[in-house]
């Protein structure tokens, strides 16, 4: 049981220094153009590659996972709301899982 208190406080520093480093590292503002860029699409990145597996696993078929993500990029990239958009997927997961 002594081993589990030793892996959280590692855990702990790990965590910590990930945080501090760059703040400790990098005093002036960024001015690379690229590395800028690359730091404005992280957070986006991030959200996708947490959030698109967890849509098709999160039904019963992957098929209604797939075809609700594509509906529902569809209707966003067209300009629907949110709630639309939810509405939708909802939608079509319901009658995709209805047939299968």
């Amino acid at each position: 049981m002594k081993n589990i208190w030793l892996y959280i406080l590692i855990s702990a520093g790990v965590s910590y220094l990930i945080r501090v480093t760059p703040l400790a590292l990098i005093r002036r503002e960024i001015t690379n153009r690229t590395l800028r860029s690359f730091l404005y699409y992280v957070p986006y990145v991030t959200l996708a590659v947490m959030t698109f597996p967890a849509i098709v696993e999160a039904t019963q078929s992957p098929l209604a996972g797939a075809l609700a993500l594509a509906a529902g990029a569809l209707l966003a990239w067209r300009g629907g709301s949110l709630f639309a958009v939810a509405v939708v997927c909802c939608g079509v997961v319901f009658l995709v899982e209805l047939a299968v």
